[in-house]
């Protein structure tokens, strides 16, 4: 009797909301990042539809916790405002931050 083995089912995966990386380079750099990110919050206050997030890890592929990024400022148009321990693009319809999220 052959037995088949079964793939690991994508609810045992751990997505991780840290990388153990540093934040910032310098002073200089994390103070840019909180600028650019607390000035894109102003901007688009008034749209509920706009996420923006800073140094959050961003899983692309489900099934897949090593394809992984942590932009320093990233927007996701078409996605609630909200709380993320990680932004996981399954779960928010697909969206992925636009190209350039730096």
């Amino acid at each position: 009797m052959v037995q088949q083995l079964q793939a690991e089912a994508t609810s045992d995966i751990i997505y991780p909301e840290s990388d153990g990386q540093p934040m910032a380079d310098n002073t200089e750099k994390f103070k840019w990042i909180v600028t650019i990110k607390e000035n894109l919050e102003i901007i688009f206050a008034a749209n509920p539809d706009i996420f923006v997030a800073g140094e959050l890890l961003w899983y692309p592929i489900q099934g897949d916790n090593k394809t992984r990024q942590a932009p320093d400022i990233m927007v996701a148009f078409g996605r609630p405002k909200g709380k993320r321990g990680s932004y996981k693009q399954w779960e928010e319809n697909n969206i992925s931050p636009p190209p350039g999220s730096v």
